[in-house]
């Protein structure tokens, strides 16, 4: 057994010691995924309704901790009704973090994560307010429309290039 698959042992059973409906027919095995770039984790439902975690080759490099906490998002998505991220899967994520320490969000960040960031920086947009900096690979509508979006601080964004 591998690094991740001992890990998604650990997390089914936190998962399952908080009474979190997570499903039984998820495959031992993790899979990683060596062509994700962007994301860190893949919850993948199969025909027959079992499910496949994938989990980018990046997170080889990173801490147990961030490989648990991603695990742990992505099994909670096999879960019933837990397929986006409504208020079912936050209500499950927020026990999990209270519980276990993780920060289980809909979206991570290398940062949080403590994995380098390798994505090519095309695009960045800026808070005009604090600064923060939201590097983007692709023209996404963020890019090409940041007069539309606010930073978490309230500021408005701009295009840098």
């Amino acid at each position: 057994m591998d690094r991740f698959d001992k890990l998604l042992v650990q997390v089914l059973e936190q998962a399952r010691s908080l009474g979190i409906p997570v499903s039984d027919r998820i495959d031992p095995h993790v899979k990683i995924n060596r062509r994700a770039v962007t994301r860190f984790g893949c919850c993948i439902r199969q025909k027959d309704g079992s499910f496949t975690i994938e989990l980018t080759h990046r997170l080889l490099e990173g801490t147990d901790r961030a490989c648990l906490q991603t695990l742990a998002h992505e099994v909670l998505h096999t879960c019933s009704a837990c397929r986006n991220h409504g208020s079912l899967w936050r209500s499950y994520a927020g026990r999990m973090n209270a519980a276990f320490g993780y920060a289980i969000s809909r979206t991570g960040t290398c940062g949080e994560l403590g994995v380098p960031d390798t994505r090519p920086v095309r695009h960045l947009v800026v808070c005009t307010r604090c600064g923060q900096e939201f590097p983007r690979a692709k023209a996404s509508p963020l890019v090409l429309h940041p007069e539309r979006y606010r930073c978490k601080c309230g500021g408005t964004l701009i295009c840098k290039y």
